[in-house]
């Protein structure tokens, strides 16, 4: 639609991308208050999120020179390459959890992370669709990830690339923005309402995860941006991901749902052998502090040796019985 620079030598499509960023931000900050979070876990939080950004857009971009080695035999890395949402997902889901257990391991304590593993990944089904449709409307005006040429009445032109020019095609990056603000006002919707309820509702990454992988399994068919073949000739590598997805969805759900039947261990459990060897430390630095405290506690001070050194002076002094008797 509109795939020129704007301000800043920046384009409406870069604009969206850093709307999406700080928006994400602010809010997944805000709901880690309202959740109960310690400062400490926030400033985690905050920088897993900074660091699935990272790892997210090289994911994005390595993902796409992927498709495009599979397409047309040339692998380059390059600010021109471009970027695929399933790439940025994978290896933004990698740097998160790297950042989050490692740093929170050592800035937390009572093992905190770990209890509160399920509010932050609501948290992140919330926040990841919204920021998502906003860089699908940066899609929109860029003129990527367009649907099939159309002359039916919902049609848009707009600049599909060199090769092909301006072309009025299935606005499928209009369609998909619209799908995950919807998907994101009722995982929102629930995050509050499973507060109130005080974690009685289902968890939402699953929700958001298998949602998400079912629109996209078919919103594949309207797409026209051939990104080659796969394993699975009749699907295209999107769609196969996204048919993993609902198998990870899925078994996120199951592992929740038996937990709470008791069948497989709560995140107590799971809690407890995470940080055994934590606690060991702590626990051993705990008793050289008792040990190091016994032994201040039982040495003299210098006053207290000095007082000794003088009463034994005064004994040497005194005469004895036997001594004042001759005398």
């Amino acid at each position: 639609m509109y795939p020129y620079k704007v301000m800043f030598d920046m384009s409406f499509y870069d604009i969206c991308l850093v709307i999406a960023v700080l928006l994400a931000l602010f809010l997944a900050d805000r709901m880690a208050t309202r959740s109960g979070f310690s400062v400490k876990l926030q400033k985690v939080f905050i920088f897993s999120i900074i660091g699935a950004i990272v790892a997210g857009f090289v994911g994005a971009i390595l993902f796409q020179a992927v498709y495009d080695w599979i397409k047309n035999g040339e692998f380059v890395l390059s600010v021109t390459t471009g970027m695929t949402f399933y790439g940025g997902l994978i290896f933004g889901v990698i740097g998160f959890l790297s950042v989050w257990f490692v740093a929170g391991k050592k800035l937390c304590k009572n093992n905190e992370p770990i209890e509160k593993f399920s509010v932050m990944a609501d948290i992140v089904a919330c926040v990841i669709p919204l920021a998502h449709g906003i860089g699908r409307i940066g899609c929109l005006t860029a003129g990527c990830c367009h649907g099939a040429p159309t002359d039916a009445w919902y049609g848009i032109t707009m600049w599909t690339g060199s090769e092909t020019g301006w072309m009025k095609v299935i606005p499928t990056q209009l369609f998909e923005a619209l799908f995950l603000f919807a998907l994101s006002g009722v995982l929102f919707a629930l995050f509050y309402s499973k507060i109130r309820k005080e974690g009685k509702c289902v968890p939402l990454l699953p929700i958001y995860v298998v949602a998400y992988a079912v629109w996209r399994f078919f919103i594949e068919y309207l797409r026209a941006d051939d990104r080659g073949a796969t394993i699975v000739s009749f699907l295209s590598p999107s769609q196969l991901i996204a048919l993993l997805m609902v198998v990870v969805g899925v078994a996120y759900f199951l592992v929740w749902y038996l937990s709470k039947k008791g069948i497989l261990p709560q995140w107590d459990i799971i809690s407890k052998l995470f940080s055994s060897s934590s606690a060991t430390v702590e626990e051993t630095a705990e008793k050289e502090v008792i040990v190091e405290e016994n032994k201040q506690k039982n040495e003299p001070s210098e006053t207290e040796e000095k007082e000794v050194v003088v009463e034994e002076n005064k004994t040497e002094n005194q005469p004895s019985e036997a001594e004042e008797e001759t005398l």
